[in-house]
């Protein structure tokens, strides 16, 4: 009903069932909703809005178990997750309605894209949350999964940018977004710590390992099996040379602003008491 109302001139699909963990709890509804859905939306340009510019945001997480580091547009992918391989479904949909019926339609290969926004169920914003609770006395520590996972961290508001970019182009083609580094999640951590005044050292390992402030000797950091993933996906990097020489766009906010951006939010909103 709405594509037949209103003739759109770009669409921005973002929709999913986002959550990597939940989406092996939830398979079917991940499915749905994260690779029908996208199915939905272009059934409905091809019948309704065909002029329209349709962009798909795709994830790193369909490399998966990757094939060569760092990754780029054509390295094969192999999803690890519920959600990845329905992004993968989503992912090839949208190239076939562009080359069965000549839609505008472009996948962005997101890597990994944070800000203060941020829902808690991802680990940079309960990282940051939950470590400037332990800095204010309101929370003990922080319980974490597979610490040593890699990632490719940018800004949201650098890639929101370059989706409207990709839509501007005179034909369609698919990008990897990033930044082309990585960090671990300990190395978020530690970088969230430095923000916040604590000296962060580590003891132990395996499940035994915590992360200590070495200024008051107190446990900030619990590692809790909980959070461990059936098929966790070890290190993502993107390669997104094709992305910076067709459009000339490269992410304008380092790591490291990236993370202090993130906990001068969250020492806002603790101030203010929107601490949730």
């Amino acid at each position: 009903e709405i594509f037949q109302k209103y003739k759109f001139d770009e669409i921005y699909n973002l929709a999913a069932q986002s959550f990597v963990a939940s989406s092996f709890k939830f398979p079917l509804m991940t499915s749905d909703i994260t690779g029908l859905g996208v199915a939905r939306i272009l059934e409905c340009i091809r019948r309704y809005n065909p002029e329209a510019r349709f962009y798909q945001a795709s994830t790193s997480e369909m490399f998966g178990k990757v094939a060569e580091t760092p990754q780029n547009e054509d390295t094969v992918f192999h999803p690890r997750s519920p959600y990845g391989v329905s992004k993968l479904y989503a992912h090839w949909m949208a190239i076939n309605y562009r080359e069965s019926y000549d839609i505008f339609a472009c996948n962005g290969i997101l890597f990994n894209h944070e800000s203060p926004l941020r829902g808690k169920e991802f680990v940079t914003k309960k990282i940051v949350s939950d470590l400037a609770k332990v800095k204010h006395n309101i929370i003990p520590n922080i319980k974490l999964g597979n610490i040593y996972s890699k990632r490719d961290w940018g800004h949201a508001k650098d890639y929101v940018e370059v989706m409207w970019k990709m839509l501007q182009l005179k034909k369609p083609d698919d990008f990897v977004i990033a930044t082309n580094t990585h960090y671990s999640v300990r190395d978020f951590v530690e970088a969230v710590g430095k923000e916040l005044n604590l000296n962060i050292i580590w003891k132990g390992k395996g499940t035994k390992e915590i992360g200590v402030d070495k200024r008051t000797n107190k446990t900030v950091i619990k590692i809790d099996p909980y959070y461990f993933r059936p098929n966790d996906v070890q290190s993502l990097l993107g390669d997104a040379s094709k992305l910076y020489k067709s459009i000339k766009w490269k992410p304008k906010t380092s790591f490291k602003k990236l993370v202090k951006i993130m906990v001068q939010k969250e020492i806002e909103l603790i101030k203010n008491h929107k601490i949730y």
